[in-house]
């Protein structure tokens, strides 16, 4: 079999760099305001809760764009790439929910288990402080970092 290695132009694949940094963008709020309502609950309940409430976090990124030097006294022009740059992420990295299924995917006596609990329990908080309108429906990661494909 031969496979050939392609890529979109630069006008194709810009729109699409920025789509997926502003879903990033919107993953991290969600969590965010899911952890602001977690705390807020925790801290207005009469005792804490029988459990431990993990701290997860997104994986740093941005978009870099790359573009030829210009000299002084003309416009700038199109960048001539785009690039998603991402954290590195060393440690196992585990699918804790699939965006086609709102349950874990790991079983309970599976390592990473009660991480994937607590992400499903963020997926409700969203949808239903959302109104159905957003949630993040896929989380991958590592145990202390998780990224997202999606926003519903």
């Amino acid at each position: 079999m031969r496979f050939t290695i392609g890529h979109y132009t630069i006008s194709d694949e810009l729109p699409k760099l920025f789509k997926e940094a502003n879903v990033l963008y919107w993953a991290r709020a969600l969590l965010t305001f899911s952890y602001e309502y977690i705390d807020h609950c925790v801290s207005n309940a009469s005792e804490p809760p029988p459990f431990h409430i993990p701290r997860l976090r997104f994986v740093e990124a941005g978009l870099a764009l790359s573009h030829d030097q210009v000299q002084p006294g003309h416009k700038s022009k199109m960048p001539r790439a785009g690039y998603l740059v991402e954290e590195l992420i060393t440690d196992d990295f585990l699918k804790y929910i699939h965006n086609m299924d709102c349950n874990p995917m790991l079983d309970p006596y599976e390592v990473g288990y009660e991480i994937a609990a607590f992400l499903a329990c963020t997926q409700r908080i969203q949808y239903a402080k959302t109104g159905g309108l957003a949630f993040i429906s896929d989380y991958q990661g590592m145990r202390h970092c998780v990224v997202s494909d999606l926003v519903g």
